[in-house]
């Protein structure tokens, strides 16, 4: 059977327990944090995928990627079964399926906005609201600055790019006088 269905099953299963237990959102903080793990730590996927390491081991490893002690009960509880089940090669992608399902379900999109400089909370406020506004949904918000495009700001959500920075405007006329 397919990675992708497996992970994705595995993940809806985990997203209709934690709503009826109303610990969703804690599952939903969990996941992203275990999913980072995986993306900043390449070993804990070698380490995870090594056979000759213990279950007992790979599962302390897979429970402190979640929070250690503070991890909601259920999320400890399926460490343990996708353990049992022998599917430790594929938790990283049933927590990416189960923050995609969550964020389905609650409507929530993606956004980042890139600016020369630090931009003021308030600034980054409006432009939160602004995207809501547009999209009828949540914002996680991102931002990051990069002084490579010299000023102005970058605003990505969805599969909108509105590139509204010194950099591209300067590209832009470079471009018009080469024709």
């Amino acid at each position: 059977m397919d990675i992708g269905i497996i992970s994705v099953r595995y993940a809806r299963a985990l997203l209709k327990s934690a709503l009826e237990q109303k610990l969703d959102e804690q599952v939903y903080q969990e996941m992203q944090l275990l999913a980072k793990c995986f993306v900043e730590v390449p070993e804990l996927r070698r380490t995870i995928d090594n056979p000759m390491l213990s279950k007992d081991t790979k599962g302390q490893l897979l429970q402190t990627a979640i929070g250690g002690k503070k991890a909601s009960s259920l999320s400890q509880a399926f460490v343990v079964l996708v353990l049992k089940e022998n599917r430790e090669d594929m938790i990283q992608f049933i927590a990416n399926s189960y923050v995609t399902l969550y964020r389905q379900q609650k409507n929530i999109i993606r956004g980042k906005l890139t600016t020369a400089v630090a931009v003021s909370p308030a600034t980054e406020q409006k432009m939160r609201q602004m995207v809501e506004s547009k999209t009828k949904g949540t914002v996680e918000f991102e931002t990051e600055v990069n002084p490579d495009i010299i000023g102005g700001f970058i605003l990505e959500y969805d599969t909108f790019r509105m590139d509204a920075s010194v950099k591209s405007k300067l590209n832009n006329i470079l471009q018009s006088l080469k024709k």
